[in-house]
């Protein structure tokens, strides 16, 4: 048995699916993933050379680290994420890279084995999620020649330029379509969906509103609860209750999945427990996300929240939580916690002063209702066309992965124009053949 067989006979089931004139070797034997540099963000010089991380371009530097083209794989984070640059750039210390220093075959090529590899699956570094490198070397590939590398680079770059444009367009779709929402929201909550005389407020957040609507600072329509502080020790009897952390309560959304629980005191308990309708808002986060609030529909019983959440109870006479979530997704909302947020970095935090002072563009409670059933409805619609347009995306990015693994595979042979011309000719001699034995 020679060594190629004895690989193919390895157990790795799409290794025995391919050609048999093309070697099965580890790829140790033909490829070095070298270390990306450290450079953080502070150390980098205005350039024009790209900066990667284990995601892809984060920055750009004065100097590069590679030679020419490179494949750069993500190694901590983002790990087996594996990204292109058609010219010579700087990895950070989060990645590998290759480029033509580290490989004697087709750079191309090697980009979409590795892309059909799915690294990020293949192992965990010690106790940090990572890609191990001696694990990827171990990794048995299968190695066509050099022109026949070339041949499958050149028929996926033509195939899969195709697939990312429609996926692009597709994209594109994605992010009109979530402008519109947001413009919807914002244009509904603060002026109505009917047309009617606006009103000058005076207000730096919100210069008019419909004539007949009022504008009060939230604290005049609610009551705003903040929750315990963890770590604090007890004396009395304890009782055991779930509760919600800031992890729980991100952007508008609630993550229920991994609502942990804590013993407190009773007291502590009824002071802090969730009642349905609180709309929950986070004290910090996300810049970008400060300040969206959740209704809270009671969906744990006996739910408290630690101190980051704010709990705020509209005075339902006056404010529906529902309209409240709508205003502090919409465009001025999200401008006024962004401004007056605390920033440190990334991140931003306000308080419940803030949170207070928060102006409310306030309809009559009957029209509240009714721009929430409006916003409902339209809302839906565009989710609805949204979710659509992610499965049309999932299905190409599905249909590319399966043409990049079939090809790199040889389950799809990919041949050179005169590799087709010499078969067709050879078709035609064959016909010729057999109409002459007739």
């Amino acid at each position: 048995m020679t060594e190629n067989e004895s690989m193919r006979d390895s157990g790795v089931e799409w290794i025995n699916e391919t050609p048999n004139d093309w070697k099965i070797e580890r790829l140790k034997n033909h490829v070095r993933f070298a270390y990306g540099d450290s450079l953080s963000s502070d150390n980098r010089n205005d350039g024009n050379i790209s900066v990667f991380g284990s995601n892809g371009i984060v920055g750009s530097h004065n100097q590069s680290i590679t030679n020419g083209a490179t494949i750069i794989i993500g190694r901590k984070g983002s790990f087996g994420k594996i990204t292109w640059s058609d010219k010579s750039c700087f990895p950070i210390d989060t990645t590998y890279f290759v480029d033509k220093t580290k490989t004697m075959q087709n750079l191309r090529w090697l980009y979409y084995v590795l892309y059909s590899l799915q690294l990020d699956t293949v192992n965990f570094d010690s106790a940090v999620p990572g890609l191990s490198r001696e694990t990827a070397y171990s990794l048995y590939l299968p190695f066509p020649t050099i022109s026949q590398q070339i041949d499958i680079a050149d028929y996926l770059d033509q195939r899969c330029a195709k697939l990312d444009s429609i996926i692009a367009i597709k994209q594109q779709q994605i992010q009109a379509l979530d402008v519109l929402q947001r413009n919807t929201i914002s244009e509904t909550v603060t002026r109505g969906f009917q047309a009617c005389e606006l009103k000058e407020t005076g207000n730096v957040w919100i210069s008019e509103i419909p004539d007949h609507w009022k504008l009060v600072s939230l604290k005049r329509v609610c009551k705003i609860q903040t929750g315990f502080t963890l770590g604090k020790q007890y004396d009395e009897a304890l009782i055991e209750r779930p509760y919600l952390r800031v992890a729980n309560v991100q952007d508008g959304h609630l993550n229920l999945s991994n609502v942990t629980t804590i013993e407190v005191p009773v007291d502590v308990a009824s002071r802090v427990e969730l009642r349905a309708g609180d709309v929950l808002m986070t004290e910090g986060g996300d810049l970008d996300k400060l300040g969206r609030g959740t209704v809270w529909n009671a969906e744990i019983p006996n739910c408290l929240h630690q101190n980051h959440i704010f709990a705020v109870r509209c005075f339902q006479h006056k404010l529906l939580p529902a309209f409240l979530a709508y205003l502090t997704t919409s465009r001025y909302g999200r401008d006024y916690f962004e401004v007056t947020g605390k920033r440190t970095t990334n991140l931003a935090s306000t308080n419940s002063t803030k949170v207070g002072q928060f102006p409310i563009p306030l309809p009559p409670k009957n029209e509240q209702k009714e721009i929430c059933d409006y916003l409902e409805s339209k809302l839906s619609v565009i989710a609805k066309t949204s979710a659509g347009i992610e499965a049309q995306i999932a299905t190409l990015e599905a249909y590319k992965k399966s043409l990049i693994y079939e090809c790199v595979t040889g389950k799809k042979r990919i041949y050179s124009n005169d590799e087709k011309a010499a078969a067709l000719t050879l078709g035609k001699l064959g016909k010729q053949v057999y109409t002459l034995s007739k």
